[in-house]
């Protein structure tokens, strides 16, 4: 039995208002989170959910993480960025080409994101966040894949991307060069204990894996009543393994 992605979260500088612009922006629903933060549940509840929670740290570079919206036609695309400019989003230039058809925005945090053209066919049926994009490496979309029992449905060039076999929104690594961390990370992981899952089975198996134990914030690597785990995936990133509630 497998780890399941429960919430994607966003480390936020004013959580609520963050929020707030992402349930605009989604149509997504705030609903109760498991520490009273502030949480967007999916409209399919074989989805992840997004819950927002206090920053540590000021953001000092460009995330290693963004999600891209999709598309069902150019004025689909018109609306979202106006949805997204008018509750307090940003262009930005991230080094994109005038002839690319997708739209760089940043959310009222900081945090990119991209409005994909229609017609990607990549991203077809995926929903309207059709993918996590990250910056990574190969052998961190393999250790995704076998972590949370997802198959790979993309592997070329050092290029990977994984998705439930549900289907639903899509996580991919660019490959090299993977930009350097600059601090923690904005935007991580949280993974839940199935049920009738052993906790030290689990968290052995995600290390034999390629995870790593990390003690920030508590010296035993484990918070909160019910105990979660925050570990290190091979690249890096932060995430968590958390009972679940």
């Amino acid at each position: 039995m497998t780890s399941q992605l429960s919430a994607i979260c966003f480390h936020a500088t004013h959580p609520p208002d963050l929020a707030r612009f992402w349930s605009g922006v989604l149509g997504w629903e705030p609903a109760g989170g498991p520490d009273g933060d502030v949480t967007l549940a999916p409209p399919d509840p074989a989805g992840f959910r997004i819950r927002f929670l206090p920053g540590r740290q000021p953001k000092t570079g460009q995330n290693r993480a963004h999600f891209d919206l999709t598309s069902t036609s150019p004025e689909d695309q018109r609306r979202t960025v106006a949805r997204a400019l008018e509750l307090g989003g940003s262009h930005i230039d991230v080094g994109q080409r005038p002839e690319e058809g997708h739209v760089v925005l940043a959310d009222p945090d900081g945090n990119e994101f991209c409005v994909i053209e229609a017609g990607n066919t990549f991203l077809a049926d995926t929903g309207v966040i059709g993918a996590l994009a990250c910056d990574g490496t190969q052998e961190v979309g393999y250790f995704w894949s076998k972590a949370l029992g997802w198959p790979l449905v993309w592997d070329q060039d050092q290029e990977t991307a994984i998705q439930s076999p549900s289907g639903g929104t899509k996580i991919t690594w660019g490959g090299p060069p993977v930009a350097p961390q600059t601090g923690a990370n904005r935007l991580c992981f949280e993974l839940t204990l199935p049920a009738g899952a052993g906790w030290e089975a689990e968290t052995a198996r995600l290390v034999s894996l390629g995870a790593r134990r990390t003690d920030a914030g508590t010296g035993t690597g484990i918070e909160g009543d019910g105990g979660r785990v925050l570990m290190l995936d091979p690249d890096g990133n932060e995430f968590s393994l958390r009972r679940s509630l």
